[in-house]
Parts: C-alpha cells; structure tokens; sequence
C-alpha cells in the first residue's frame, strides 16, 4: 500500500498528509531538521499506516484501527495536575509546549524545541527500523519536550516528572536524555489528556544509561477515551547499569507502547513490570524488543493485564541473544485476566537465541478470577462484587509493590483502584 496512490486512501491517511502540509511551515528546526522531517514523511507516505501484513503489527491494523487525525491546535487552556508524588520536580509540556522549569542539582535541562532550532537534533531523527510508524510520525510532527543530562555520580532523591498534558488535536513531544555514570533517578513520564474531543498523541523517550548508572522509569498513561496514544522509548545500557521499566495503561482508546532495549554493556541488567487496565471498546498494544548484545547480562519481564467489556490488549516481546552473549538471563512472563467473553487479549512471546551458554524462558497465562479464591471471600461476608475487586487489586498490586517508594506505591494503587471502581 502507498499512501500516493489516492483512490486507497483511508480518511486517517489523507488528514495525515494534509496536517503535515499545514504545519511544516511552522515546525521547529534549521536546514537539516527540516530535511530529515521530509526524508520520514516521505517514507511514511510511500509505506502508508501498517497493517496486519506487517508482522510488527499483526494484532494492531493501525490504518483499520486510526479513524481520525485531528487537527493541529495551537494553544488550549490545559493545566499540570498535581504531581504522582508530592516534592517531585516537574517537568511541563502543555499542549506540546515545554514549560519553564527548576531542574534538581547535578541536573541539565532544556527544551527540545531549541535543540530542534540549532540543528542539534537532526541526528536524533531517525527511524527505528523499517516498521518504525511511531518514530516516523513523532519525527515528522515533534515541536518540543525536554532535552536532559544527569551529571555522572549523581543522585536525585525526589522523582522527575515529564508530565504532558493536552487538550483536543496533537500533541508531539520528545525526551532525549542521558545517565551519567553511577547516577541514581527516578523519572516519571505521565501523558493526560484533559480535553473534551478526540487527540493524537505520539511521544519518544530516547535514553542512554552510562556505567553503573541505575534508573527507575514509570510511563503512566492516562489519555482520554477518545485518543490515540503511540509511545516509544529507547534505551541503551552501559556497564553494570540497570534500569527499571514500570508502564501503567489506564486510558485511551487506542493505545501502542513500544519499548527497545540494548544491554550494550557487561553485567548489565534491565526489568520491565507492566500493567494494563483495558475497557470499553479499547485497544491497548505493548511491543517490546531486547537485544543481549554482550555477555553476563540479565532482564526479567512481567506484564499483567486485565479486560473487561469488549476491551483488546496485545502483549509481544521479542528477546535477542547475541551469539557473543553467553552467561544471558532473560526470563518473561505475560499474564492476564480476561473478566469478559466479549474481550480478548493477543500474547506473543518470542526468543532468538545465538549462544549456547545461557538460561531463557517464557511464559503466558489467560484466566478468568479463581473462583475457589472468590468462594473463599464471599463464605466469609464479603459481597461478591467486592470480593472480584479485592482479587483483581491483588493481581496488578504485585507489580507497584516492587518500586521502593511507599509514596509511589500509594499514589500508583489509588490510580489503579480509580480506574477499577469505574470498571470493575
């Protein structure tokens, strides 16, 4: 399919190519941001919105499932929230404009829209691989975010919070950002929508974690029911870093996650916990790719899901296991509740293993609630509504519970209670 041949068209397709006929006049960046703007359009244009036929995005047919691009809105009344947790330092971008900001000590920030102007960022806008529409379409469209460094040694006590809010229309932003070695941070990166009309939003997170460094990175995901949310983040890992990936869904109507991890040093360790909250009539896809590219490297991932009404999630992780990778320990687990026979949740785990000398597993399990424990709950008083929520709580309160903070923990189990109380 080639977006140029205009009798095959979809309406999203069309409102696609118009919006960046609208707006390139007035995107941000020098002489070779704007040339490697085109070149991604250009691509994006003659491959058209994947299909099924794009093994990448089998179980989301984005062109089927992406109805509507919205316009372009300037400026709207959007507001920051209250921060996840009360002392944090807060990184805005409002209707994807970055707000002024006071960065912690030992922390170098600036909007990414400058970085665009000089030239700077011209050599971060790329694609992925070839199936890489996210990176394709935030390149394209992208106007700010927040450009950061975290000198090497140093420690930041209170979380970072990127947080973005939007009203209708698009919202496009990036966040480059590099752990200097043997620094310890904890970034919070939350997406809310707060408008009354239908958003694309797409946002790309690029990081780089020098030796030693040690990172806890939470995306809270909250768009509204009638968005569209494409995510990415990339992350490179040094010597003996470890970085700690914690998604939680919890809004959108269509929703794609992607996450691209390299353990590109020795001893080297990456976890990802996920949790995905799916209802209504929405489509919730996480996409992970992990490359051990070196050896005595480890990962663990566990990602929990639960669906109600006619709700669809999508799990796949890909693990990659160089040939020079020996020593490897990646083991995944992928488990959901399915609380609906109208819902339906997608899981495909996959291991490409080159060396001979390491220890690989995965594992996915689709149930409903145990009914022994449910029996259990309600032979001792407790109404059986209650009882499901109790259970259910149980089942993704596992995940939050690993982070260290009580104060995160707290504040991720009231959104996820809020979010049960809904649909439960």
């Amino acid at each position: 399919m080639t977006l140029q041949a205009a009798n095959r068209l979809t309406a999203a397709e069309t409102q696609l190519i118009e919006s960046y006929s609208d707006q390139i006049g007035e995107l941000p960046g020098d002489g070779g941001v704007l040339a490697a703007r085109d070149r991604l359009f250009d691509e994006l244009k003659r491959g058209g919105l994947p299909t099924r036929r794009v093994e990448a995005w089998h179980y989301t047919d984005l062109r089927n499932l992406l109805r509507v691009v919205p316009e372009f809105v300037p400026a709207t009344d959007a507001t920051t929230a209250s921060r996840v947790v009360a002392g944090s330092s807060l990184f805005a971008v409002l209707q994807g404009v970055a707000q002024e900001v006071r960065a912690p000590d030992g922390v170098d920030v600036q909007a990414f829209r400058s970085t665009l102007a000089d030239g700077s960022a011209a050599a971060r806008l790329v694609a992925y691989d070839r199936d890489d529409t996210i990176g394709r379409i935030n390149s394209s469209f992208v106007r700010d975010g927040f450009a950061v460094s975290v000198d090497a040694d140093t420690v930041v006590e209170a979380p970072i919070e990127l947080q973005s809010v939007h009203g209708a229309g698009q919202l496009h932003v990036r966040y480059p950002v590099t752990f200097g070695a043997k620094s310890r941070v904890t970034v919070i990166e939350r997406h809310i929508g707060a408008g009354t009309g239908p958003a694309l939003v797409s946002s790309v997170a690029d990081l780089v974690l020098g030796e030693g460094a040690e990172v806890t990175w939470i995306i809270l995901q909250s768009e509204g029911k009638e968005d569209t949310h494409l995510g990415q983040i990339k992350a490179e890992l040094g010597e003996n870093a470890k970085f700690r990936l914690f998604i939680i869904n919890v809004g959108g109507k269509l929703v794609r996650q992607e996450v691209h991890v390299r353990t590109a040093g020795e001893g080297s360790d990456f976890t990802l916990r996920g949790i995905n909250l799916i209802g209504g009539e929405s489509h919730v896809d996480v996409t992970m790719t992990l490359g051990h590219d070196v050896a005595n490297t480890t990962s663990t991932e566990v990602v929990r899901n639960v669906v109600f009404n006619r709700g669809r999630g999508v799990f796949q992780g890909m693990i990659k296991v160089a040939p020079d990778a020996q020593k490897t320990d990646a083991r995944m687990a992928c488990n959901t509740l399915l609380l609906s026979d109208d819902g339906e949740f997608s899981v495909k785990p996959e291991l490409e293993i080159f060396a001979d000398d390491v220890q690989c597993a995965h594992g996915a399990t689709v149930a409903d609630i145990d009914h022994n424990h449910l029996y259990y709950l309600m032979s001792r008083g407790i109404p059986e509504k209650q009882a499901r929520a109790l259970l259910v709580r149980a089942f993704v309160a596992e995940i939050v519970e690993e982070l260290e903070s009580e104060a995160l923990v707290d504040a991720l189990e009231g959104v996820i209670s809020d979010w049960l109380e809904h649909h439960g």
